[in-house]
């Protein structure tokens, strides 16, 4: 789940092939670019047993309740990096209307989604980020990303007049997710003993970006992949199920883990920035997503990160008893060190730690 920031410099991506056309007039071979040969030796993990964590937001609410789910949050920060958030009240009127506008998006005819085709700077838009050459292998997947926030960078040339509803459902949308984004960071930093209003200022009028994902089906779906293995390097990723279609999978142990998405629930995972901030305690985990052989697949991620001016780097009062794991930029030295690389599993933020 990545492309979470913007740039008005950087940001820039070569133009692929429509994914969702090649598909339908596919007819045999797949492109040479879009087949994965490594495929063929990575093992996948079928254990209907092994799940993530589910973490029930009402009672992280509720005093009697809270410990027990505090722990179980702490837990799954620190020992898997994704979790299903279940019982976050208030969202789910506004996150079904925003599934339905993103599946009406996503029909459109492909010459008026082009209309919102993201340009050669710059990550807002209808096609590919991250690809930075000719040779470089292409995801079975076309993306829709946007950034939401602040409302001032808001590039409303991309934002859709089709379906009527989408820039007020998406508007809607990203509000209602902030809210959950700071309550969610407010609770891990009392798990990591430091300031809670403190961490979630760091974050007070941060950025958001929502991708919309449309993995069309592939009848050689073992040969390709929907989106490359990478770990997402902004703070905290919410991601939704638009339909029934599974596809997303996490690394743990060198073996992928399919993820069986709970109805109503998101899927959070910690990104880069806040194993950085949390000198290591907190983890995020390579993902990938998967496509299917008959069926379209359709999801929607918001990434949230800090505002400008934040600097990237261990917390002090993390780093008394240890010292810092991780190297301290600027958030705009940061960007500028991940917009500027193609995904590549947890390379980034490999790159940021220091040598012990």
């Amino acid at each position: 789940m990545v492309g979470e920031e913007m740039s008005r410099e950087l940001g820039g991506s070569l133009p692929v092939p429509n994914v969702q056309a090649l598909a339908s007039s596919c007819s045999g071979d797949i492109p040479l670019r879009y087949v994965r040969p490594e495929l063929e030796s990575e093992e996948v993990l079928v254990d209907d047993t092994l799940e993530i964590p589910t973490i029930d937001m009402r009672k992280l609410m509720v005093d009697d309740d809270k410990d027990d789910e505090m722990g179980k949050l702490h837990s799954a920060c620190k020992e898997w990096g994704f979790f299903q958030l279940i019982n976050h009240d208030g969202v789910a009127e506004v996150v079904e209307k925003m599934k339905a506008d993103v599946q009406e998006f996503f029909k459109l005819p492909l010459k008026e989604k082009n209309a919102y085709a993201k340009q050669p700077i710059g990550v807002d838009g209808y096609g590919q980020n991250f690809v930075l050459s000719e040779g470089q292998k292409l995801d079975w997947a076309d993306m829709f990303f946007l950034q939401t926030l602040p409302i001032p960078e808001r590039k409303m040339r991309f934002w859709p007049q089709q379906p009527t509803s989408f820039r007020e459902t998406l508007d809607k949308y990203s509000l209602e997710l902030v809210k959950v984004s700071k309550c969610l960071l407010k609770l891990m930093a009392k798990n990591l003993a430091i300031n809670p209003e403190q961490f979630a200022n760091m974050f007070e009028d941060g950025r958001q970006g929502v991708r919309m994902n449309y993995y069309p089906p592939c009848e050689q779906a073992s040969k390709v992949v929907g989106l490359t293995p990478h770990s997402d390097f902004g703070g905290l990723t919410l991601l939704v199920q638009v339909n029934e279609v599974q596809g997303l999978q996490i690394k743990k142990n060198g073996k992928w883990i399919p993820i069986r998405p709970l109805p109503g629930a998101f899927i959070v995972n910690i990104g880069d920035v806040i194993e950085i901030l949390s000198n290591g305690e907190y983890k995020s985990i390579e993902h990938r997503a998967v496509v299917d052989p008959e069926k379209e697949r359709l999801s929607i991620a918001a990434f949230y990160s800090p505002c400008d001016g934040t600097i990237i780097g261990p917390l002090p009062e993390l780093t008394m008893e240890n010292g810092a794991k991780y190297k301290s930029v600027s958030r705009e030295e940061y960007i500028k060190f991940v917009l500027t690389r193609k995904l590549d599993g947890k390379s980034s933020v490999n790159l940021m730690k220091l040598e012990s």
